[in-house]
C-alpha cells in the first residue's frame, strides 16, 4: 500500500525515485514495480534496492536524493529522519501508532462490534491504521462478551483462501513478541478475555507464525497498552464517560487516527473538536483519508513538516521557485536609477 502513495506523486512531479522495501517482506514492492513497468513508466524512473541498514544509511547521506518517506516502527523512523535531516534533505516519516475506538451507549451496536472486529484484527492487526484499543463508555461495556464471541468467528489461515479472514504474522520474532505482550497483560493484573496464543494450524501453515484474535482487559498504565502491538491482539480499556475516553487518548502519546461509534451528533461533535489525533472517523473504523486529502497523523505518530499524499504529497515532492518579472517600454530610456524598493505603480 504504501509505494501506491509515493510513486504516483513523486513521478508526475518529476522526480526519479529509490524505493527500498522492508526485508521481510520484499515481494510486494517487486510486483508494483513489475506493473509500472508493463503500464510504461519510463526505465531508470523507479529504481528498487535491498538491504538492512547500510542500504537505508546510503539513502540517508546520498547528496543526490534530496527527499524521503519512511513508513515504519519508531526506532527506525527516528534514525532515518535525524540522519537524513543532517544532510539537509527533506523527510517524512510516519512512525507507530496506538488507534483507539470509542464506543458509545447509544452507537449502533451490530455496526460498532463488526467495525470493531475487522479493523483490529484485519492483516492480523498489521497495519498503522489497526484499532488496537476499544474503549466502552459506561452501559457499552456489556457488549464485551458479544465482541469476543464475534472475533471467535473468524478464520485464520495463509491468507489467500476463499474465506480467510487474517493470515500470519510476519516473523517468528513478531510472533514471540505479540504472544510476549498477551501474556504481560496476565501478569500485570489484567484479563485475557480471548487468547489466540495457542493457535496451531494442521497441514503446511503446521509451522507459520500464526497468532488467533486476541482480546485483553488492561489499563493504561500497562505493557501492552503503552506498546504498539502490530498484531491481532485488541486492548479493551473502560471509561464512564466521553470526557474520560477523550483523555485517554489524549494523553496517548501517539496520534495516528481514532474513531467514535455514536448516534449522537453532539457526542461526534464534541469528540472531533476535542481530540487531540490526526484523523478521525465518526462510526468509521479505519479513518484513511482519500487521496484528495493529505495524511494528518500527529505526535508521536509523525515526523516531518509536510505529510503524505493530497496536496501536501505535492509539495513534499517538489520545490517552490518564485519568479518576479517586469515589462515596461519606459525602462529603456530611463535616464535615472532608483533605489527604492519594487513597487506596483
Amino acid at each position: 500500500m504504501i509505494p501506491l502513495w509515493t510513486i504516483p506523486l513523486a513521478a508526475v512531479t518529476g522526480n526519479t525515485l529509490v524505493l527500498k522495501p522492508s526485508e521481510r517482506d520484499p515481494g510486494a514492492a517487486m510486483i508494483i514495480a513489475e506493473l509500472c513497468a508493463r503500464a510504461g513508466l519510463p526505465p531508470g524512473v523507479l529504481n528498487i534496492v535491498h538491504g538492512t541498514v547500510p542500504t537505508v544509511n546510503r539513502i540517508c547521506d546520498h547528496p543526490d536524493i534530496k527527499a524521503i518517506s519512511f513508513v515504519g516502527g519508531d526506532r527506525a523512523g527516528k534514525h532515518i529522519y535525524e540522519r537524513g535531516r543532517k544532510t539537509g534533505k527533506r523527510v517524512q516519516a510516519n512512525l507507530g501508532a496506538k488507534n483507539h475506538a470509542v464506543i458509545m451507549p447509544d452507537a449502533n451496536k451490530n455496526l460498532a462490534l463488526n467495525s470493531i472486529v475487522g479493523a483490529a484484527f484485519g492483516a492480523a492487526g498489521q497495519r498503522c491504521m489497526a484499532l488496537s484499543v476499544a474503549i466502552f463508555i459506561g452501559p457499552a461495556q456489556s457488549w464485551i462478551p458479544e465482541l469476543v464471541e464475534r472475533a471467535k468467528q473468524l478464520k485464520v489461515n495463509g491468507g489467500f483462501e476463499p474465506g480467510a479472514d487474517l493470515g500470519p504474522l510476519i516473523s517468528p520474532a513478531s510472533k514471540s513478541r505479540v504472544c510476549d505482550l498477551v501474556g504481560s497483560v496476565e501478569k500485570e493484573g489484567g484479563k485475557i478475555l480471548l487468547d489466540g496464543r495457542k493457535l496451531q494450524l494442521e497441514g503446511q501453515y503446521k509451522d507459520g507464525n500464526f497468532v488467533g484474535p486476541s482480546i485483553v482487559e488492561a489499563t493504561t498504565n500497562m505493557k501492552a497498552y503503552q506498546e504498539e502491538i502490530f498484531g491481532p491482539v485488541l486492548v479493551i480499556v473502560n471509561a464512564e464517560t466521553l470526557d474520560d475516553a477523550i483523555a485517554i487518548i489524549n494523553e496517548n502519546r501517539y496520534g495516528n487516527g481514532t474513531a467514535i461509534f455514536t448516534q449522537g451528533g453532539a457526542n461526534a461533535r464534541k469528540f472531533e473538536n476535542e481530540v487531540n489525533v490526526g484523523q478521525i472517523g465518526i462510526n468509521v473504523p479505519i479513518p484513511v483519508p482519500l487521496p484528495m486529502f493529505s495524511w494528518s497523523g500527529n505526535k508521536g505518530s509523525f515526523l516531518g513538516d509536510v505529510s503524505f499524499y493530497g496536496k501536501n504529497g505535492l509539495n513534499f515532492y517538489t520545490q517552490n521557485k518564485t519568479i518576479t518579472s517586469l515589462w515596461r517600454a519606459e525602462d529603456a530610456i530611463g535616464s535615472k536609477a532608483s533605489v527604492d524598493m519594487p513597487t506596483m505603480r
